[in-house]
């Protein structure tokens, strides 16, 4: 089980400033909190600005068949923005960026632990729940639980063929990290320097 929060609303102005973006609200199963009102009040100022191409309310995105036939009727939105916002766990941020590997996915939530059941998606996407989300800097997968050894500042070395040492039949998540990134053209987010973890934001729940 785990709660969701918005991120501040200085991280996703800055995230969302200029572009034109296609918001995706997962309302969540009945195990994750979502904060439901304070994202409708959000979104409404983004709208304000006429740049959102569109919105999808739903739950259980991060099942990835039921969310591909959703998605797929609204392609023609989601290609006229610049950048696709996603207000769920870090699963369901997961989820989107894997389907739509051609554009830019971020998370306009962080996710704290809680004891329990997390999401239902049958793929191999994970959550580590640790408070303030990375999927932002690293395309929308995440390091903590791509990578064997959960590396912040890139892969350690010891893959071969594109294999982690740890575990051979496993991707090295960097890898796919840098893959990912460079098919979006954000290379230049692997210079920015590693981003220091609020702890705090999972006391605040």
């Amino acid at each position: 089980m785990l709660i969701t929060q918005l991120k501040s609303k200085e991280t996703i102005t800055s995230l969302v400033n200029g572009k034109k973006i296609f918001i995706i609200n997962c309302q969540g199963c009945k195990e994750v909190h979502f904060p439901e009102k304070e994202a409708a009040e959000f979104q409404k100022e983004l709208a304000a600005d006429g740049k959102v191409t569109g919105t999808i309310t739903t739950d259980y995105i991060c099942n990835p068949e039921n969310m591909k036939l959703r998605l797929e009727k609204h392609m023609s939105e989601i290609k006229a923005a610049d950048l696709v916002l996603v207000f769920s766990c870090g699963v369901g941020v997961q989820t989107i960026a894997e389907y739509l590997e051609d554009k830019t996915v971020c998370a306009a939530c962080d996710s704290c632990r809680l004891p329990g059941f997390q999401g239902v998606t049958p793929l191999e996407y994970d959550c580590g729940q640790c408070g303030e989300c990375y999927l932002n800097l690293t395309g929308g997968i995440c390091p903590i639980t791509a990578c064997s050894k959960s590396l912040l500042n890139g892969q350690c070395g010891g893959a071969k063929n594109g294999k982690c040492e740890v575990d051979p039949n496993m991707e090295c998540g960097w890898e796919r990290i840098y893959r990912r990134l460079e098919k979006i053209g954000r290379l230049d987010a692997l210079k920015s320097p590693v981003q220091i973890r609020n702890y705090a934001t999972d006391d605040e729940v």
